[in-house]
């Protein structure tokens, strides 16, 4: 499947506290090319960059709060088109598992995602940044199609084991003072 990603696009913006200074500066100078776009970021990061560049930027929790989810849920319900996310790579977050969920998704559903500022610099820099981009969404119709383990049968199907009665006799069996179950 294609999607026709328009010239404005919709940028998430997320950077860990030793990281944010170098977001807010490469931001800072490419102040012009961001302002052609909507800007979405994690709540501080966020709240620092429209301070900065007196543009808007749509905020939402700080990462460690959900902010980092609600990022990949938007990039998972197509409402973000492309990630800037510096993150730091020398520190533990407490939030670890929600930064690699963030950089999964974004790989799951194929939006661009530049982690350092050479690499926003490559992207923003692509005239694909500023034009019209026809992007490929996976095809995960077989994923949320398959089979599922233990997933109930229509009905007519055999019952599973234990379901007639069997197993209120082994119960009453290791303790008759219990009983069938009621």
């Amino acid at each position: 499947m294609k999607l026709d990603l328009a010239p404005r696009k919709r940028i998430g913006l997320v950077a860990h506290d030793n990281k944010k200074q170098d977001l807010i500066e490469w931001a800072r100078y490419n102040r012009g090319l961001l302002a052609m776009h909507d800007l979405v970021g994690t709540g501080t990061t966020g709240t620092m960059l429209q301070r900065e560049l007196s543009l808007p930027v749509t905020c939402l929790q700080s990462g460690p709060l959900g902010g980092d989810l609600q990022i990949g849920a938007m990039i998972a319900d197509g409402t973000v088109d492309f990630l800037v996310f510096f993150w730091d790579p020398l520190e533990p977050q407490a939030h670890d598992t929600d930064v690699k969920s963030l950089l999964r998704i974004a790989v799951v559903w194929n939006i661009p995602v530049a982690c350092d500022r050479a690499s926003a610099d490559f992207m923003i820099s692509s005239p694909l940044m500023t034009g019209s981009y026809e992007r490929t969404i996976p095809d995960y119709a077989a994923h949320n199609e398959r089979e599922l383990p233990g997933a109930e049968e229509p009905d007519g199907a055999e019952e599973p084991e234990g379901a007639d009665g069997a197993e209120e006799t082994d119960r009453a069996q290791l303790d008759p003072s219990l009983g069938p179950l009621s």
